[in-house]
């Protein structure tokens, strides 16, 4: 049974996923929320959970195969592509964009699911979509996590976001955070950057 909305905030306001406070963004800019996208693979029953609302929502798409960019979609396309049965391949970063290396390839005209654990400028999306078309296979949709661009987007098929939540960013001469001396926090892959 699929989970509601406020189920779904539950579960990353548990996980601590979704965090609230001060906090630099990669792009440098400061916002009052952060997903720690991680922590919600740390528990393989939430992911999995999440990864059967996506496996549901596209049963009927005629999927054959589900691709997920390194590092975060590797869980997610494997897990998605478990619950439908179908085979999951990894677009990595390459000189020229991503591409599906070690063996991995797709047929022209073989239909893909592309999935992601968080987006934001939905940029690996985006690459990973390019290195499905290089290929010559057809997409068929695009489903994430945790949606949190700043528009809806638009992939030309259709998309699921499974949490959506627009996050206001502010650059840092600007941010109201700043001017009420509530405590900047880096998270991410490299605190130390």
């Amino acid at each position: 049974m699929p989970l509601d909305k406020q189920e779904i905030k539950d579960v990353l306001v548990n996980r601590q996923v979704l965090l609230d406070g001060h906090f630099l963004l990669t792009s440098g800019k400061h916002s009052r929320y952060y997903f720690e996208k991680f922590r919600i693979l740390q528990y393989p029953r939430d992911s999995q959970a999440f990864c059967g609302m996506i496996a549901e929502h596209f049963k009927d798409a005629g999927i054959q195969t589900v691709a997920g960019p390194t590092t975060g979609g590797i869980i997610i396309a494997s897990e998605v592509a478990r619950q439908m049965n179908k085979k999951a391949i990894y677009a990595e970063r390459t000189p020229e964009g991503r591409g599906f290396l070690r063996g991995m390839s797709l047929t022209p005209g073989e239909k893909v699911l592309v999935v992601d654990d968080v987006m934001t400028t939905g940029g690996s999306v985006i690459e990973t979509i390019e290195a499905v078309k290089r290929a010559g296979a057809q997409l068929m949709g695009v489903a994430v996590f945790i949606d949190r661009s700043s528009k809806a987007p638009d992939f030309g098929v259709p998309f699921l976001g499974i949490y959506g939540e627009k996050v206001e960013t502010f650059d840092p001469a600007d941010c109201p955070l700043c001017k009420q001396g509530i405590p900047l926090a880096k998270h991410g892959s490299n605190p130390n950057k």
